[in-house]
């Protein structure tokens, strides 16, 4: 076997592996988490999300979609954020719960009276204990993942796809369609 065919081996089996676990990881009922959560997003005067690195990544994705949906959506630690109030919403995804930064945040936005959601593998961490509402989405860590999704791959991937199914939740709720997006979404000069 060539060192390609191995490489084509190995991608092919990450990605068998990814897409069973990604089914088996998100197949957990969480409608009442989803509901929780898609009434805060649609009652928030504002809503801000966060996350450091990959999670960051799939936070960036889910605001994308609030702004094309028309929530007033903003990512914190950006240069034209404005403040966290009383009646806003904070998402913030983060594997361990236990960045300190999504902690402060997650402190913050309730102490000033922001609704907090969590996307996290760990149901004790502090950042769980800090949310009103709770997506726990977590991993074997096992010596076979480590090798097929190094890191926190199952978390970030199942992060994104979770919240691309609240995207179309909200999306029901707000009573908009794929047209009324498309209208909000940016326009590449």
């Amino acid at each position: 076997m060539t060192r390609a065919s191995a490489t084509a081996g190995t991608a092919a089996t990450a990605t068998d592996y990814l897409l069973e676990n990604l089914s088996r990881i998100l197949s957990v009922d969480r409608s009442k988490e989803i509901g929780e959560a898609v009434g805060i997003l649609t009652s928030a005067k504002k809503l801000f999300v966060y996350g450091v690195g990959r999670s960051g990544l799939a936070a960036r994705a889910f605001a994308m979609r609030m702004v094309q949906l028309g929530i007033d959506c903003y990512f914190i630690g950006e240069t034209i954020t404005p403040v966290v109030s009383d009646g806003d919403a904070v998402l913030i995804v983060s594997n361990t719960g236990s960045t300190m930064s999504a902690i402060q945040v997650a402190n913050i936005a309730r102490r000033v009276g922001a609704k907090v959601i969590s996307v996290t593998g760990h149901p004790t961490s502090k950042l769980a204990h800090a949310s009103n509402v709770v997506f726990l989405i977590p991993s074997n860590g096992s010596a076979t993942q480590a090798k097929l999704a190094p890191l926190s791959t199952l978390f970030e991937d199942a992060s994104v796809l979770l919240l691309d199914g609240v995207v179309a939740q909200v999306m029901e709720r707000l009573g908009q369609t794929e047209a009324d997006m498309r209208g909000r979404h940016a326009i590449m000069v």
